[in-house]
């Protein structure tokens, strides 16, 4: 690859280049790097993930500046985790901006990670010879997941506190080790001070590394083998026999790099409306309850997690009935693990000739349609209170979200595909 010949620089990008290969990667990754040339706007949110991503990070330091992660009472009887956080909003200046920048851009990193997920089962973006990249992103999204639950405690409000204790308690029904496993996580037999501590070191310094991590990962795997396109074909086997240069592929940069930057900034047109006129985006990103300080002794009539995590809470709760003797609690939380788990054999479970939606047959078109109508009604369900329709809903609809997966090798084959063309279309 031209990338891998010597490069000749001077002056201070040429004394650099001596001791770092900085032109050597500037032209690996970006304007050597080919990319299909009929990328739609579905392909923007990968690289808005990694946008947020570092608005998290950079919000989250200066929130770290002035947070205090101490379940005690201050001289106003008032929990010092959740004073800072008010100090934060009433006295630090801008720091209203930054905290509804982080817990906004919480909620949008699941959003666009979603639509990023979506993207890759759509066109299959998850199939040879990208399956390891499908799987640094399972690991991404896992990762990200627990990022945001350990950050959930921190305001130390009414449903930050209680949606630990319920989440934490889940690990009891694990058997032989799901007592002690629940005492490690809390630090503690309850929900306190050392949870908190806890959970802050986590979402602090842990998570954010191996987050970090696994982006580059994910990154440096998907430029090893070339990106996916909505077409679902490799663009490296039809090449410029003179340059080696794919046919249908141009320069990440400029040109993807500028059409980024339009998707950037409507991304960040939106983000900064939500910010300014509706940061707790109607109790969704922020609920009600999280403005009182954590009570022990006041139940919240209704604990939900946030939105994001609700269509696998969903499937937890729709789990009923006990079997071979282990009570209907520790079957939810098996179930809810494999909800989020089974992404990452969609590799292994899609049996079809062809990639992309495109070419996919009724079938497929059919039984995503199904499962993304499921993910969406299960999110729903996990907010509201459970009564004995609801719990039957979610039942019906946890059943047909896994369905789609356990049921592809089958129809994946069965479905009447179109045969993929030569060369990508625009």
């Amino acid at each position: 690859m031209a990338a891998e010949k010597q490069v000749t620089t001077t002056g201070l990008l040429g004394w650099i280049d001596e001791r770092f290969p900085l032109t050597v990667m500037w032209k690996q990754h970006l304007s050597e790097y080919y990319a299909p040339r009929n990328f739609n706007f579905w392909y923007f949110f990968g690289s808005l993930a990694l946008m947020v991503l570092v608005i998290q990070i950079f919000t989250g330091i200066f929130l770290v500046m002035h947070y205090k992660p101490d379940a005690s009472l201050n001289a106003s009887g008032v929990p010092v985790a959740f004073a800072s956080v008010e100090y934060i909003m009433r006295d630090v200046p801008w720091g209203w901006l930054i905290r509804y920048m982080h817990s906004t851009g919480a909620s949008a990193f699941f959003i666009v990670v979603y639509l990023h997920m979506f993207r890759g089962m759509i066109y299959g973006s998850y199939r040879k010879p990208r399956e390891l990249i499908w799987l640094f992103g399972v690991f991404i999204f896992l990762a990200l997941m627990a990022e945001a639950f350990f950050g959930y405690l921190l305001p130390w409000g009414q449903m930050s506190y209680w949606g630990a204790q319920v989440i934490v308690n889940l690990f009891s029904a694990i058997p032989l080790i799901g007592d002690g496993l629940s005492i490690w996580l809390r630090g503690d037999f309850v929900v306190g001070d050392a949870t908190l501590n806890r959970f802050f070191s986590f979402h602090v310094i842990a998570i954010p590394f191996v987050l970090a991590g696994l982006v580059v990962a994910h990154i440096i795997a998907l430029h090893e083998v070339g990106s996916n396109n909505p077409d679902g074909i490799e663009i490296k086997k039809k090449k410029d026999p003179a340059t080696g240069i794919p046919l249908d592929g141009i320069p990440f940069h400029p040109y993807y790099t500028v059409k980024d930057i339009v998707g950037v900034a409507v991304f960040l047109i939106i983000f900064s409306w939500i910010i300014f006129f509706a940061p707790e985006g109607g109790n969704y990103f922020i609920e009600a309850n999280n403005f009182i300080p954590a009570d022990p002794l006041k139940t919240p009539p209704h604990i939900a997690p946030v939105w994001y995590f609700t269509p696998f809470y969903s499937v937890l709760r729709a789990v009923t009935y006990p079997l071979f003797g282990l009570d209907a609690k520790f079957w939810g939380v098996v179930a809810m693990g494999a909800s989020v788990l089974i992404f990452a054999f969609l590799p292994w479970l899609d049996r079809s000739p062809v990639k992309s939606i495109r070419y996919k047959g009724p079938i497929f078109k059919a039984a995503i349609t199904i499962f993304v109508i499921s993910f969406i009604v299960l999110g729903y369900l996990g907010l509201l209170a459970p009564t004995a329709g609801r719990t039957l809903a979610a039942q019906i609809f946890s059943v047909l979200y896994f369905a789609f997966f356990l049921l592809m090798p089958w129809y994946s084959r069965m479905d009447k595909c179109k045969p993929e063309p030569e060369r990508v279309t625009e």
